[in-house]
C-alpha cells in the first residue's frame, strides 16, 4: 500500500515523525509544492496521513507550501479523500473537519501538544512532562501498529495510550477525542 504522507515542516510537531517512520511505501511532504501537485499525489496514494496543527477548516500549511493559502489540506481535497478508505487526519479539530466533509478514517479533536494548548483548555500543569509523556507514548503506539487496518490500529491505541491516560491528565484529554469512522 503507498502511503502519501502531508506533514507541514514544524518543530513543534517534530513529535509525530515517530508514526510514519517505519512505513516502507511512503512519499512524505513537508512543504514546497503547489496544491495541484499535492492533488495528483493524493490519487495516486492508497493511504493519505495528514499530520500537524489545523483548525475545523483544514490542516494548515505554516508557511511551508507556496500559493496555498492558510491551508494545505481544506474541502478542495474532499473528493480525493473521500475515495481513500485509510485516511488517518490528527490535528487540533481534525474531527470536525472530517465530519463536515463526511469523511472516514481515524482522526483527533482537540489534542493537547504544548503547554499553551493545555492551558489555554484550563490544564495548569506545571510539569511539561506530562505532555511530552503523552505526545511520546501516543506517537509511539500509533507507529508500533501503523500498518494494520485502521480499526485494528484505532482499537490498540485506544486501549494502549488509554493506559497511558490513567496517570496523565493530557493523555485522558486526547484520548476522549481519538474516533474512526
Amino acid at each position: 500500500m503507498s502511503t502519501l504522507i502531508v506533514h507541514p515542516k514544524d518543530s513543534s510537531t517534530n513529535f509525530l515523525k515517530p508514526i510514519y517512520a517505519p512505513i516502507q511505501d511512503k512519499t512524505i511532504i513537508n512543504g514546497g509544492i503547489s496544491k495541484s501537485e499535492l492533488r495528483k499525489l493524493i490519487k495516486n496514494h492508497d493511504r493519505v496521513i495528514m499530520l500537524g496543527h489545523g483548525t475545523p477548516i483544514g490542516l494548515l500549511s505554516v508557511g511551508q507550501f507556496p500559493n496555498a493559502g492558510s491551508y494545505i489540506i481544506d474541502y478542495s481535497y474532499t473528493d480525493l479523500l473521500s475515495s481513500k478508505k485509510e485516511n488517518i487526519f490528527i490535528w487540533c479539530f481534525a474531527d470536525l473537519f472530517v465530519k463536515r466533509n463526511g469523511l472516514n478514517g481515524f482522526y483527533s479533536g482537540m489534542f493537547l501538544s504544548e503547554l499553551s494548548e493545555a492551558f489555554s483548555w484550563g490544564y495548569y500543569i506545571s510539569d511539561r512532562n506530562l505532555i511530552k509523556e503523552s505526545n511520546d507514548n501516543f506517537a509511539s503506539i500509533v507507529s508500533k501498529h501503523i500498518h494494520r487496518p485502521l480499526n485494528v490500529l484505532f482499537e490498540n491505541v485506544i486501549q494502549e495510550y488509554g493506559v497511558l491516560a490513567h496517570s496523565n491528565q493530557i493523555a485522558k484529554f486526547n484520548m476522549e477525542r481519538l474516533h474512526l469512522n
